[in-house]
């Protein structure tokens, strides 16, 4: 499916979303109709339903396997949740999603559990800041200090010392911050791959984000991210500063990077345009396209998921060797 030409204008068309991923959509739509909007009850009861497994999202079985490490911040201790096989290949430095405003280090565990089985690398989640509590800078700081923290340990700690990165939605762009600031700050490039899944990575909004409108509310409208700009951007702050939209950036030395998107998603034009400029500045980028994915749509159980899922485990497995 998402192995064709990823500019193939017929992956794109109407009839190329299969029934399932059609029921799926209309599932989550039909859901949200009918809750209570996270804006309108604040974002400390969103966050609470979420943790309840409420909402679009289906509930996270937690893995018995994780165990936590702390390492210093800026903003004091940061928490890193470790799921790892015996004997790593690598590392997987995870980044949640969440809009910079939801969503936990321990979120994901049954994706990360697959990663770490399926491709031998040790999935670390840094639990970092959330705003509008910690606007930017916070949650990028704490992730380049996490980065900064494998670079110098990874090989005591895991027995390797091959990193790859990656995340979802808000993670996939502080992923892209994390990469240029180690390479900026620290002269660092030694991240092997970038897993960047449905990332947003235009902070002024891309074409698509802007036009998705509200009238659909699939997961991310365009209310949706104008709360989260509001809540994670300062007032006054540039949103074309790279360090924000990383779209602007210098992308000379990036790793390898599987980008991964759907169709019905508000950040479509995100993942199609910053995988035009890894592409450009010299690096290798991979595009999967996925007909008819809603945001966020590998955690809706169905074979759109399946097959993004499969994708990125080449791909990880593929950097491991």
């Amino acid at each position: 499916m998402s192995d064709r030409n990823p500019f193939d204008p017929a992956l794109f068309k109407a009839d190329a979303v299969s029934a399932e991923t059609t029921a799926i959509n209309n599932a989550i739509i039909e859901l949200l109709d009918g809750a209570d909007d996270n804006w309108d009850i604040g974002v400390a009861e969103a966050r609470a339903r979420r943790d309840r497994g409420e909402g679009p999202f289906p509930p996270v079985e937690k893995s018995k396997r994780a165990i936590t490490r702390t390492i210093p911040g800026k903003g004091g201790d940061i928490e890193l949740r470790i799921i790892a096989p015996d004997s790593p290949k690598g590392v997987y430095l995870h980044l949640h999603g969440g809009g910079w405003v939801f969503g936990s280090a321990d979120g994901q565990d049954p994706l990360l559990e697959r990663i770490a089985d399926q491709t031998g690398l040790a999935a670390v989640s840094v639990e970092y800041r959330l705003a509008p509590e910690h606007p930017y800078p916070a949650g990028p700081d704490d992730c380049e200090t996490a980065a900064v923290w494998l670079a110098k340990n990874a090989q005591a700690e895991f027995g390797t010392s091959l990193l790859t990165i990656g995340g979802e939605s808000a993670g996939a762009h502080l992923a892209a911050v994390t990469l240029l600031r180690m390479r900026d700050r620290h002269g660092f490039s030694g991240f092997s791959g970038a897993n960047l899944v449905f990332g947003a990575f235009d902070l002024r909004w891309s074409p698509s984000a802007r036009a998705y409108g509200n009238d659909r509310n699939l997961v991310l409208r365009e209310r949706d991210l104008t709360k989260f700009e509001e809540c994670f951007l300062p007032k006054g702050v540039d949103a074309a500063d790279p360090d924000i939209s990383p779209l602007f950036a210098d992308l000379t030395g990036m790793p390898p990077a599987l980008f991964s998107v759907g169709t019905d998603d508000a950040l479509l034009d995100d993942s199609l345009f910053m995988h035009a400029r890894w592409a450009a500045a010299g690096n290798q980028a991979d595009l999967a396209i996925y007909p008819g994915g809603a945001h966020g749509f590998i955690a809706f159980p169905g074979e759109l998921a399946l097959s993004a899922t499969l994708r990125i485990e080449r791909f990880l497995t593929g950097i491991v060797g």
